[in-house]
């Protein structure tokens, strides 16, 4: 049995794209100074869209359809008896058009989904997938020089960078990829499985640094108050923990990062601080570094320090700090930690941490699309991209739930063969 958006038999051919792109919102139409007539930007958009539909893999093949089928380049708002945009039209486009002109078309979207209660963000959840880029670095059949040296600058584009790829080939068993190119980040509402806000990066820009921004946006913009964010181990950093907690009042479902837990290598007697070698360490007093702002009382080896462990050559365990720089440091935290709000080892957390899954199903139909297959080079070329991706997947949504088919707002990988 096969599902459908729409019966073909019901609508025409023509009908049947328009009951998608009517739900589009239009850009602004601008006129160029160029000698060349210009096209229509909503015209280009919209092919754009039927590319990631029909996941053409490039541009030439997306150009070479519209050549080929008349009616088609009419649906899209191109006049088939006139010359019809060339490959260099729909790169230009997408180098040159501001993000965040397709950004509002987005936001747009996602707005009336919200306001047709489509989308609640109730639970949400934060994750990012990375966006290799088309260079023979990321060719491993070829033979390149410093192949993976992240000092290097890639000719083709300057503005890639050199970012981890996590697999799990075996159970348990990590391995890490290298790759030259892009991040896109994303928020996503886990009952719906929809993308809410998302953003592309360089792809050695850090997780944590690009999630606060998205839950502002959530919050501040999209005017939505979610119960619980969900993310992996990756967002387990406090200023992260801090802005959801304390800004979005919602509850962090996030678990601990085993490389952020220090092994305690002191013991406390008495209100003191013992080193490794049951030495009484030497309180050097309170600091609040930069990097974390907290604040924190500092504790040094004593042999380094002190005064009265002049007895001692070296170190009695012969602890390996001692012969690298100044010996032990302990930091001692003063300020209560946000993670004492969250709910760790309790069934409510890991129900709510299995929710987390719905992110990574809303990248598998992103990139049922092609979002992780870009033809164009540059963080703006590609950044268009990759949102036109997240436009097509939320039209697609709302599309289906204007029609009345509310249980097919998912379905963007067939959608082609089953509504045309």
């Amino acid at each position: 049995m096969t599902l459908s958006i729409f019966r073909p038999e019901q609508l025409p051919h023509p009908v049947r794209y328009n009951l998608l792109f009517e739900h589009l919102p239009p850009l602004a139409e601008k006129r160029s100074g160029i000698c060349r007539p210009p096209f229509s930007i909503n015209a280009i958009l919209k092919a754009l869209i039927y590319k990631a539909l029909s996941q053409l893999p490039s541009l030439s093949e997306l150009a070479f359809g519209l050549r080929n089928n008349p009616s088609l380049s009419q649906i899209l708002g191109f006049n088939p008896y006139r010359s019809l945009p060339s490959v260099e039209r729909f790169s230009r486009f997408l180098r040159d058009t501001d993000n965040q002109i397709l950004q509002a078309v987005r936001w747009q979207l996602i707005n009336t989904l919200i306001e047709e209660e489509v989308i609640k963000g109730e639970r949400i959840a934060v994750d990012s997938c990375p966006i290799p880029v088309q260079v023979k670095q990321n060719n491993l059949k070829t033979s390149v020089k410093d192949r993976f040296d992240k000092a290097q600058r890639l000719s083709i584009d300057t503005e890639a960078r050199l970012g981890i790829m996590v697999h799990f080939p075996n159970p348990f068993k990590k391995k890490i990829v290298y790759f030259w190119g892009y991040r896109n980040h994303v928020i996503s509402d886990t009952t719906t499985e929809l993308p809410l806000w998302e953003i592309t990066r360089p792809a050695n820009i850090s997780e944590t640094k690009v999630a606060i921004d998205l839950l502002k946006a959530v919050k501040e913009k999209l005017k939505l108050s979610p119960e619980i964010v969900a993310g992996d181990a990756s967002y387990d950093a406090e200023k992260v923990l801090e802005s959801i907690v304390n800004d979005i009042k919602a509850v962090a479902i996030i678990p601990r990062n085993p490389r952020r837990s220090k092994s305690e290598n002191y013991t406390v007697k008495q209100g003191k601080i013992y080193c490794a070698a049951d030495l009484p360490m030497y309180r050097k007093g309170k600091m609040r570094p930069k990097k974390t702002g907290i604040l924190y009382c500092q504790y040094c080896c004593p042999l380094h320090y002190g005064k009265k462990q002049s007895q001692y050559l070296v170190c009695p365990v012969l602890h390996e700090s001692f012969f690298k720089g100044r010996g032990c440091n302990v930091l001692i935290r003063l300020e209560p930690s946000v993670r004492e709000q969250i709910p760790y080892d309790t069934e409510y957390f890991k129900e709510a941490y299995n929710e987390r899954t719905a992110v990574e199903r809303t990248f598998a139909r992103l990139l049922a699309i092609a979002m992780q297959k870009p033809s164009v080079y540059g963080l703006q070329a590609l950044s268009n991209h990759v949102t036109i991706a997240h436009i097509t997947v939320l039209l697609v949504a709302l599309a289906a739930h204007k029609s009345g088919h509310k249980d097919k707002i998912r379905f963007v990988k067939s959608f082609v063969p089953k509504f045309l």
